[in-house]
């Protein structure tokens, strides 16, 4: 497991929406010990609360305008023939020139393995050959794990977030040239059913 090699491709939003959905469900119980709020996010704002209970196709109908607008930003990671994490990335809200992660996600088994360093790779290199020099991400402040990768990985704690303070920005300096592995083209690949877990994520999941 240790040194798995995981490879990556857009995600098929009509085979997966509810994988991804479940993923991102999982993510917010790993970062806030609940999932009640991303059933009542936003469309325009995944982190923004709409207390009416249909964050779900909320979710999924920003994930698909998201991978209209910038094609190649969602991304399954896959190891053999099972999905066991998923990316998510785009713009910052607040600068147009830095990019941003929505969500570097490991199903459980998958995670304290150093995998999610493939992930951190897949991601900047992508931001990098879209033309960013900076990216920055949100992280549970109660998710010690997550900083912790984070900070040995080189991000730079930004501190509280003014509309989350429950989350920091962090922030990364983007330098040399993009060597992580593209997506293979296309999304439907084989699936061991038994091998995907519940799962989302403020990419605040990664352990090492």
């Amino acid at each position: 497991m240790d040194n798995a090699r995981l490879t990556f491709a857009p995600i098929d939003l009509e085979r997966h929406a509810d994988l991804c959905a479940q993923f991102r469900a999982d993510s917010f119980r790993v970062s806030f010990g609940s999932d009640e709020r991303v059933y009542q996010e936003h469309a325009t704002s995944p982190t923004t609360v709409h207390p009416d209970g249909r964050g779900r196709a909320r979710y999924v109908t920003w994930l698909a305008q998201r991978m209209r607008e910038f094609p190649g930003s969602c991304i399954h990671v896959w190891h053999h023939d099972a999905v066991v994490g998923q990316i998510e990335m785009g713009r910052f809200r607040g600068d147009a020139a830095v990019g941003y992660v929505n969500l570097l996600y490991l199903i459980p088994a998958y995670r304290g393995h150093g995998l999610g360093a493939q992930l951190e790779q897949y991601a900047l290199a992508f931001l990098r050959r879209t033309g960013y020099q900076r990216v920055r991400l949100s992280v549970s402040a109660t998710n010690p794990q997550a900083i912790a990768f984070y900070l040995k990985h080189h991000w730079q704690d930004l501190g509280p977030r003014a509309d989350h303070p429950d989350s920091h920005y962090m922030e990364k300096r983007l330098t040399g040239t993009a060597t992580a592995p593209t997506a293979e083209s296309g999304g439907s690949r084989g699936e061991r059913p038994d091998a995907v877990a519940e799962a989302e994520g403020q990419a605040s999941t990664l352990k090492e």
